[in-house]
């Protein structure tokens, strides 16, 4: 019996690589998740940093007009894609279990193959590049455009179709994943309204992304069908019509908008609350505010479409309901600045930039509901007006929130916090850059300077605004780099970080920092909302948990100077898997396959590589199957 278990433990003892290849661990993946996305974003910002080089002056010929269209298309389509919802994902993956006192979330390997899916398809992307057939129709994709390869010849339209097939893929796993973690998986006594308001905004997103994405994937399949199999979808010659493409894309896109921004405010509405030492004002109204935002962003759609010709009715319609969506995002404005007036505020750096987050998101709601109305619409549409409120949502609300909750979760990712000197150098660069690149789109925009131009003439004025965005743009790179010198630094040194640093609110604040492999020795019972603070400081109705607080401070002591003890009895742990990463691969064989039945040279080799690729992901998933969900106990006693 003891030869049988010594030889188990060695089956489990892991390199490093295979670790983190095979991991089904919650937090694990969540960082995987963080560090691709961060990666993705240096390189969405360079592409960025070179379209604007080429529109510093007029008559710039740094980009070719070709060049520009791929640059501009690979920038848009992977912040989206590739660095704000990864982004999003990876702190789901890394505080939403430990936030509602889980040990795992309901489907670990369904997780892993959510991230590898995503890490595939992105490559995939990034591939085009290698090849010389990068997509060049903006990151919309807009038919005729895409459809047809009159306008869009070479395979560059096809990378960019199964690529975001294969993301989507990864966007339904991980909602599914997550809205049954939620749903089922919560500690004892933590009822719907007494969970983290970040956790119901992650719940809402989740379901936001499983109705939404079915319309991309549609749009998506009907593109492939007209350039591989001369249908006519969007072909006006025979009876089809580009505007459909417009319709599928929208009524994924503008909920996309809230899929990437509630989370975000989620964030906000966890940092603002434990830096005000104050509970959230009106938290029962910002979840339902979240839900009204939810249910509305499915009847906004056609508002990016309002000089399409939809007709006078159609318009008003829209034009009304985008009016009324900014209700309840109003709603969270006002109890925002409600939980910090009178609060003991500390503006550490999270607190900078949530803070940050909440004005930039007032200014990026005031044109938006601007362009709910048709007439200024009309004037606006296509021009750098839209561009500085698109990303006024997007960098100023979204990229901010997600820093914010980087210097805020770091320490229980990490064990160390990062360095608060150069995380207020790092806020104060974002900040100037992001508004001083931003902020004077308005002023070209208002003046007539159109959207997706690789080139202007001098004539037209608008020379030195563009300068100043430039610059701008390379003060926010600058920043983006401050980052990445605080981490390194901090990294370097021990994990010192208390397992409470901020004296949260939350349970994720319970544990040590980072969290065991099990997160909780003993799942915690909840007794309000902000359970740990009512666990500290009591609610006004119970007096502190006295007992229960030096349970758990015990407990921490004993995980940090015996970090290679055993499971506590009784826990189990899910077996890391490589089957997660088979599927994954097997899935973008499929893709790749299919991006090369399009091609001239290599379109015979196309459905062979389909078939290897189905192959794959059959007996991936029957492998999957038949793999044990559970590791032995013994693999984790040193």
């Amino acid at each position: 019996m003891a030869e049988a278990i010594r030889l188990e433990q060695a089956g489990y003892r892991r390199s490093a690589l295979v670790e983190w290849l095979t991991t089904v661990d919650h937090k694990k993946i969540g960082m995987l998740y963080y560090w691709t996305s961060i990666i993705y974003l240096l390189l969405a910002g360079f592409l960025a940093l070179l379209m604007r080089i080429q529109l510093a002056q007029p008559n710039m010929n740094f980009l070719g007009p070709k060049t520009y269209n791929e640059v501009l298309t690979m920038h848009g389509t992977m912040m989206i894609f590739a660095v704000a919802m990864p982004l999003n994902a990876a702190f789901f993956n890394i505080v939403v279990p430990l936030m509602i006192g889980a040990r795992d979330v309901a489907f670990p390997r369904l997780n892993a193959f959510s991230y590898w899916s995503f890490l595939f398809g992105s490559l995939l992307l990034w591939s085009s590049f290698l090849f010389g057939h990068v997509p060049d129709a903006g990151w919309t994709g807009y038919a005729n455009l895409s459809s047809s390869s009159l306008y869009s010849a070479g395979p560059g339209l096809d990378f960019w179709n199964f690529s975001l097939q294969v993301l989507g893929i990864s966007s339904i796993a991980g909602a599914l994943n997550f809205f049954v973690t939620i749903v089922n998986m919560r500690a004892p006594g933590m009822s719907l309204m007494r969970t983290p308001v970040y956790v119901w905004m992650v719940l809402i997103t989740a379901i936001l992304i499983l109705l939404a994405f079915p319309s991309l994937t549609v749009g998506l399949f009907m593109i492939m069908f007209d350039r591989y199999f001369s249908t006519n979808f969007f072909n006006p010659v025979h009876g089809g019509d580009p505007v459909i493409w417009q319709h599928l894309f929208w009524i994924f896109g503008h909920p996309e908008v809230y899929i990437l921004v509630l989370p975000p405010m989620g964030i906000i509405s966890e940092i603002l609350p434990t830096f005000s030492r104050k509970p959230l004002f009106g938290a029962p109204f910002v979840i339902f505010a979240g839900m009204a935002i939810a249910f509305l962003s499915f009847f906004v759609w056609a508002h990016h479409m309002f000089t399409v010709g939809l007709g006078p009715l159609p318009n008003a319609l829209f034009a009304a309901s985008t009016m009324l969506i900014g209700i309840p995002t109003g709603v969270k404005v006002f109890n925002w600045l409600a939980t910090m007036w009178g609060g003991s505020i500390d503006f550490k750096t999270p607190m900078k930039f949530a803070t940050a987050a909440v004005w930039l998101l007032m200014v990026g709601g005031v044109t938006g509901v601007m362009h709910a109305t048709v007439p200024l619409d009309y004037q606006q549409h296509d021009s750098y007006f839209v561009v500085a409120h698109f990303h006024y949502v997007i960098f100023g609300v979204i990229v901010n929130a997600l820093l914010a909750g980087t210097y805020y979760w770091f320490p229980k990712m990490y064990g160390r916090l990062l360095d608060e000197r150069l995380g207020t150098l790092h806020f104060w660069l974002t900040f100037i850059g992001m508004n001083l690149t931003f902020f004077p789109m308005h002023f070209v925009g208002l003046d007539g300077m159109p959207r997706r131009y690789f080139t202007y003439s001098a004539e037209t004025g608008w020379g030195t605004w563009n300068l100043v965005i430039t610059i701008g743009a390379f003060i926010l790179g600058l920043a983006q780099v401050v980052l990445l010198v605080n981490v390194y630094k901090t990294l370097r040194q021990p994990a010192a970080a208390p397992a409470d640093p901020w004296d949260g609110r939350t349970l994720e604040w319970t544990i040590p920092s980072p969290p065991p492999a099990y997160n909780f020795a003993v799942i915690p019972t909840v007794r309000g909302r902000d359970a740990y603070w009512i666990e500290k400081y009591g609610d006004g109705h119970h007096t502190p948990a006295v007992s229960d607080v030096t349970q758990r401070r015990e407990t921490r002591l004993e995980q940090r100077d015996n970090p290679g003890h055993g499971l506590p009895a009784g826990v189990h742990l899910p077996k890391p898997s490589w089957w997660p990463m088979i599927v994954s691969a097997g899935l973008t064989a499929m893709a790749a396959g299919m991006i090369m039945h399009g091609t001239e040279t290599l379109g015979p080799l196309g459905f062979p590589i389909v078939g290897l690729g189905t192959l794959i992901v059959f007996f991936g998933l029957l492998g999957w199957h038949f793999e044990p969900a559970i590791e032995h106990e013994e693999a984790h006693v040193s």
